[in-house]
């Protein structure tokens, strides 16, 4: 996955439990307007696009979300999910520049914001093409031993 840039209050929100990543369920949203780390929290503050062609309001909700360990005695813990594919479907998707997640769980505050990604420009899905936010192996993002990555 591209390094994703992450949303200041996230690690606020974590250590105050705000999040579970083991039982949250987070979506990826599309914004051609660029997000502030330092000043957005919640989905709410996100300009997103236009929802329709494949691409569902409030984004698509991630699959196979897992919060383990990357292998046992490691001290290594990774937030993952399957690649997100997004098709469109009867006309283009975007442009849109930054995907972000989000969890869509907690209600206080509502659709608290993780990370973006900032692919540079615009991207537009044309009809019958596909997205794909490729996650990779180390995952959204991996916390231990002293590092974050």
């Amino acid at each position: 996955m591209a390094t994703p840039t992450f949303f200041h209050e996230f690690f606020n929100h974590v250590a105050t439990g705000v999040h579970n990543l083991s039982t949250g369920s987070f979506k990826v949203g599309l914004t051609n307007t660029a997000p502030s780390a330092a000043n957005d929290d919640t989905w709410s503050d996100i300009t997103e696009i236009t929802p329709g062609n494949g691409y569902t309001d409030d984004g698509n909700t991630l699959d196979s979300e897992a919060w383990a360990e990357t292998g046992a005695g490691t001290a290594i813990w990774q937030f993952t999910c399957s690649d997100e594919v997004i098709t469109a479907s009867g006309g283009n998707i975007g442009p849109f520049r930054y995907p972000v997640i989000y969890n869509d769980t907690p209600t206080s505050p509502a659709d608290p914001l993780v990370c973006m990604i900032d692919y540079g420009s615009g991207i537009t899905v044309t009809d019958g093409n596909t997205f794909t936010l490729d996650v990779g192996s180390n995952g959204i993002f991996r916390v231990g031993t002293g590092t974050i990555s």
